[in-house]
């Protein structure tokens, strides 16, 4: 399906779920290289930029979260650039449909911000690289929180809890650090230059905006790097903290078994059927009760005394 949005000379086309008609007119019509429409009917590709004389193709990475609000998935934004449209392709992240919906109906009621975004290829693609930056590093903030409630819960939730909450999130940032690594490579060709883009510096500088794409990109990827770091020292606290708690059951069910060892290897003495070089009576049974007691009483001083030590 494609839908259009026009605006003077700039048109920007969003084909999503394309057909095999969708691609030859993308052959037909606006010559792109047969490679980038393999591309485009692909999946799972690495972020990239690639450069010819009249447009510049994309592959881009951005994260989302699936239907259960838990785990962080990632979705490519494959684009055409050229220096009056903008062509989006494929089912790409849910932030880049929402923008052309709103686009369209900010144009169709004059929008004053609406056409500024469209007024050059250049603008538009940075409006809508910067909102998807703003839905990542929401994404980004969230996994932050779930790091430091994490910190808080660990002393006082139950492990099964804990556990699933540090792999869930864990997780989250392998996929998020995965994702930025490669593509921070990509962005610093706008900043450095290597991406000319197509609006006319004397009207426009467009270096500034591409370099404030590129910091908003590093400063979430360095964040990610750092909780990553703080959910693996987290990780191995927690680890600690149980086997401390083991190791203090373990303690608990030693003395308990070793106290009752000796009680129990004297009832079972007495409790032969046979005769004793002694009277059995009821001063007997207190005798032997006693001495249960006291050496009851005993082992729990020898042992709180070697537990201080």
């Amino acid at each position: 399906m494609i839908e259009k949005i026009e605006y003077r000379s700039l048109q920007w086309l969003d084909i999503t779920n394309p057909s095999e008609a969708d691609y030859s007119l993308l052959l037909d019509e606006f010559h792109f290289h047969p490679l980038d429409i393999e591309d485009c009917r692909g999946t799972n590709q690495r972020p990239k930029i690639d450069e010819y004389d009249d447009y510049y193709f994309l592959i881009l990475h951005f994260p989302y979260l699936d239907k259960g609000n838990k785990f962080i998935r990632i979705r490519e934004v494959k684009l055409f650039w050229g220096r009056d449209f903008i062509i989006t392709v494929g089912k790409a992240h849910w932030v880049v449909k929402k923008l052309f919906d709103e686009m369209r109906d900010d144009l169709a009621e004059a929008d004053e911000d609406a056409r500024l975004m469209m007024a050059t290829s250049d603008q538009l693609l940075y409006h809508i690289l910067n909102r998807l930056m703003l839905e990542t590093n929401t994404l980004v903030q969230r996994i932050g929180s779930e790091v430091d409630v994490i910190n808080y819960d660990i002393f006082n939730r139950k492990a099964r809890n804990i556990i699933e909450q540090i792999s869930v999130t864990r997780r989250n940032i392998i996929m998020l650090n995965t994702t930025f690594r490669p593509q921070l490579r990509v962005l610093h060709l706008f900043e450095s230059g290597g991406i000319k883009g197509f609006v006319d510096p004397e009207l426009i500088e467009m270096d500034d905006y591409w370099g404030n794409i590129l910091d908003q990109y590093q400063k979430m990827f360095d964040s990610i790097e750092d909780y990553g770091e703080l959910i693996e020292g987290l990780s191995q606290t927690f680890d600690s903290l149980l086997t401390n708690r083991t190791n203090e059951i373990m303690r608990v069910l030693t003395y308990f078994s070793t106290i009752m060892l000796p009680l129990t290897v004297v009832t079972g003495f007495f409790g032969m059927n046979v005769d004793f070089p002694f009277p059995m009576g009821h001063a007997t049974f207190w005798v032997i009760l006693g001495a249960l007691v006291l050496m009851t009483a005993a082992l729990i001083v020898f042992f709180r005394r070697r537990t201080r030590q």
